[in-house]
């Protein structure tokens, strides 16, 4: 199939959809016979990538497939289409989102040891209606306590395709050369640093920096 046609399928479905549509997807919009290789599809997005340069729109690969999005540079205009003002979540909820999401999977106990402070049943019972977090396990100790871990939809909600897209903790230490959200600006193929710091300063410094939501908005 020529490349141009691919395009404005592979265009057409990826606004159509309204959500994030994987390989597999994609090929699966095409007749038996008629379905293109996974490198045609990747060259054809990599095109709409390339397009969108010069757009208000961005074709991003987060970890649930491909999807458009605003750039989040247009982001203060379009958001004036919602009445809604943006929930804004305390610093309790993001310094427990953070641990979930930098030393996954950890129990509520191991969380509460680290912040020194107990987490709320309101923080949990958030993040799990938000479907960033969920139960992967039980901690094999009296009582089984349950393992909490990220999900995909943690991912795309922060733009990120992978949990090695997130930041280095080394790169977070110094609040003040931080950007105002910790998923903005994000290094390109940084890997992840699997254990947080000992300290508790510290491990304030990380979920602090976690000051908002990403939020993305699909045309």
């Amino acid at each position: 199939m020529n490349t141009q046609p691919l395009k404005n399928i592979i265009e057409a479905a990826l606004l159509a959809a309204g959500h994030p549509l994987t390989l597999e997807q994609l090929t699966a919009l095409f007749a038996e016979g008629e379905q293109p290789a996974r490198e045609e599809l990747r060259t054809a997005l990599d095109e709409l990538h390339q397009d969108c340069q010069q757009r208000g729109i961005e074709l991003k690969e987060v970890s649930s497939g491909y999807r458009f999005q605003v750039k989040e540079e247009f982001a203060p205009w379009v958001s004036r289409l919602w009445d809604e003002r943006p929930t804004r979540y305390s610093r309790a909820l993001l310094e427990t989102l953070a641990l979930m999401a930098y030393r996954q999977p950890i129990t509520r106990a191991e969380i509460e040891d680290i912040r020194g402070v107990a987490v709320s049943s309101n923080i949990i019972k958030t993040l799990l209606e938000r479907e960033w977090i969920r139960v992967v396990g039980h901690r094999e100790v009296p009582g089984r306590p349950a393992l909490y871990g990220t999900t995909r939809q943690f991912l795309d909600s922060f733009n990120l395709k992978s949990l090695n897209d997130l930041p280095p903790l080394a790169e977070i230490r110094n609040l003040d050369e931080l950007p105002t959200d910790l998923f903005e600006n994000l290094p390109e193929a940084e890997p992840i640093v699997a254990d947080l710091p000992d300290t508790a300063e510290d491990n304030d410094t990380v979920a602090s920096a976690m000051t908002t939501e990403q939020y993305n908005h699909t045309p």
